[in-house]
């Protein structure tokens, strides 16, 4: 929420002080009781503009508690950041969308490139093809041909034009690699969580 916002919302939260405040002394009731009626209001209204100011910091943090509970691989969002919930197997998994489908990703910095199986590429439309590139994977030495994908989305985050590798030694596993990590202006681990600043 901007400062004009917030300054317009101070204004009708005094407002509605002013109207509840005039409320309770044209009913000449006395002192002590006005003021405790009062203090009951401001409290109410004060925890209502509370809310209303800082909605966006909830949505966040319910969303981060949701995903801590679930182990959730959705990606949760906070300020632009977009922070991975650690799975139960050790790994960062992550629910992205390429090319507007939805694709299920593992995150790996010791992957060159971002990789995908052969039936990710063909449901996502990633053309892919020409002379098959060599490559060092965990399982050892295989032959992957070179795609590009033209969306990227993880959260708010969205790369355009990716250059991908397509395997089928890949299995239906698609891998988040450096090429991604390393357009990001940072990122790391803290906890439990994979931290991805745009």
């Amino acid at each position: 929420m901007n400062q004009g916002d917030q300054a317009l919302n101070a204004l009708y939260l005094v407002g509605v002080l002013v109207l509840v405040g005039s409320a309770l002394a044209a009913r000449r009731m006395p002192l002590s009781q006005g003021l405790k009626i009062a203090a009951v209001w401001v409290l109410l209204f004060g925890a209502a503009f509370t809310v209303f100011a800082l909605g966006d910091d909830f949505k966040a943090l319910g969303r981060r508690l949701l995903a801590e509970v679930g182990g959730d691989s959705t990606p949760v969002e906070a300020g632009g950041t977009v922070r991975v919930k650690m799975s139960e197997d050790g790994h960062f998994w992550v629910d992205a969308k390429l090319n507007g489908k939805d694709v299920k990703f593992l995150v790996d910095s010791g992957a060159t490139m971002t990789s995908l199986s052969v039936a990710t590429a063909r449901d996502a439309g990633v053309p892919y093809g020409g002379l098959a590139t060599k490559i060092d994977t965990a399982n050892g030495l295989g032959e992957a041909q070179r795609g590009n994908a033209a969306r990227l989305e993880v959260g708010s985050i969205v790369r355009s034009d990716l250059p991908v590798h397509v395997s089928a030694g890949f299995g239906d596993t698609n891998v988040l690699g450096m090429n991604f990590l390393s357009s990001l202006s940072g990122w790391g681990v803290e906890g439990n969580w994979l931290v991805l600043k745009p």
